[in-house]
């Protein structure tokens, strides 16, 4: 059976409503430990003993990404068939410019791909609100441009209240504007709170929708213990979409559309991973897809196929070249030179299911799940189609689930 055809029906199990994490513990790494080694053995830990619990040939690999103040609301003027309809705008990638720092950068004009809340209500016309940015008074409009699949492009562009071009960035219009975006089975209103327990300590690269859960477990003395250990840490960054919550809905998982994600790699990384001997240990889900890509775009730039993004089944192809880290990493370096750049920046649809081989990854620290979940396949086919039983431990021994939840360890 290929990948393709796998069930997703196989995916499925009962989380009650109560083992879901509304708040994450006072103390972040507090919480719950599960560790899994590589012969099946499950044990329980709290988090704060993961140093010592990692390999002493570990490296370990974070997410650097910083999520946004995605949500913006408006309230459409007051008319005969509408009054003042609230209208919320889901800033999901950005379109022009697609770059994300030049986005962000940018003090007149953007455009953004977006989901658009209570959509029948803005058919036409633009929205606009009132803000103050670093002592001046902003005037924020939104013009809906164009309906592309679910979502709809809309361009952003502000200016004194008085009509005059400011100096203001749009990532600080954001910030002042819109509100962290906390995933949607919390089944609750972002709280003031989450500004800072939805972001990890090492967050800095803004661009993701939702957080790299598994590293809002890490306090900045935990980092410094495992520094003190001799392991070494390093960062890429992956930014999250929307597209990370929602489930597969189609009976065959072959028939589902993986979302494309941003992924950017410094290239002192793509070299020590090119002979490194260490372990590499992957701090959430979204590290584990960057750095599985990452051996994915070496072969891709092998073959003369690399356009910029992994497609959602190459590592499955028959044509797959099958290259050793080394050779894939030293393609990547090649390409980079070519190109004149010192950072690979590519964008990534890979779905990692059962039936896939691990490349680059050795272990990982996750989160548990949501049912019929992509990031579910993903930690199957890590520990061979176990999942059952791990699941099956943390459900019987309260362990707290999803982004505010207890944690994981798989070797």
């Amino acid at each position: 059976m290929t990948p393709q055809q796998l069930n997703i029906q196989d995916f499925d199990y009962n989380l009650p409503d109560e083992r879901i994490a509304k708040h994450p513990l006072a103390q972040r790494d507090h919480c719950k430990l599960l560790v899994r080694t590589s012969d099946g053995t499950i044990s329980q830990h709290i988090f704060s003993e993961l140093p010592e619990l990692l390999p002493a040939d570990s490296m370990l690999i974070y997410n650097n990404t910083r999520v946004i103040n995605a949500r913006l609301r408006f309230h459409k003027q007051s008319t005969v068939q509408g009054a003042g309809a609230l209208i919320e705008i889901f800033c999901l990638e950005p379109s022009f410019p697609r770059d994300y720092a030049q986005n962000f950068a940018v003090t007149d004009t953007c455009s953004w791909l977006c989901f658009v809340g209570n959509s029948k209500k803005w058919k036409d016309g633009n929205l606009t609100q009132s803000l103050t940015v670093e002592g001046q008074d902003i005037i924020l409009t939104a013009t809906r441009e164009e309906k592309l699949g679910n979502a709809s492009q809309v361009k952003f562009t502000w200016t004194t209240s008085d009509g005059n071009q400011c100096d203001v960035t749009f990532a600080k219009i954001i910030e002042a504007a819109g509100e962290i975006p906390i995933p949607p089975y919390l089944n609750r209103n972002t709280e003031e709170t989450d500004s800072t327990d939805y972001q990890t300590v090492y967050s800095h690269i803004d661009g993701s929708v939702a957080a790299p859960t598994a590293g809002l477990h890490f306090t900045d003395s935990l980092l410094d213990k495992i520094s003190m250990l001799g392991i070494p840490r390093r960062e890429l960054t992956l930014h999250v979409g929307a597209g990370t919550f929602q489930p597969v809905k189609s009976d065959s998982i072959g028939e589902h559309q993986m979302h494309s994600e941003f992924i950017a790699v410094e290239r002192s990384l793509i070299e020590e991973l090119a002979t490194t001997k260490r372990r590499v240990i992957a701090v959430g889900t979204t590290s584990v897809r960057t750095l599985e890509s990452l051996y994915h775009i070496g072969c891709l730039i092998s073959q003369g196929l690399f356009s910029g993004e992994v497609p959602q089944w190459y590592p499955y192809e028959e044509s797959h070249p099958n290259l050793s880290i080394g050779e894939s990493m030293r393609n990547i370096l090649n390409y980079l030179d070519e190109k004149g750049i010192a950072t690979l920046i590519a964008s990534t649809r890979i779905i990692i299911a059962p039936g896939y081989s691990y490349r680059v990854v050795k272990g990982m620290v996750t989160n548990f799940h949501q049912p019929r979940s992509t990031l579910l396949l993903l930690v199957s086919a890590f520990v061979q189609g176990d999942w059952r039983k791990i699941y099956d431990y943390a459900l019987n021994n309260d362990f707290r689930f999803l982004s505010y939840g207890d944690a994981c360890l798989f070797l």
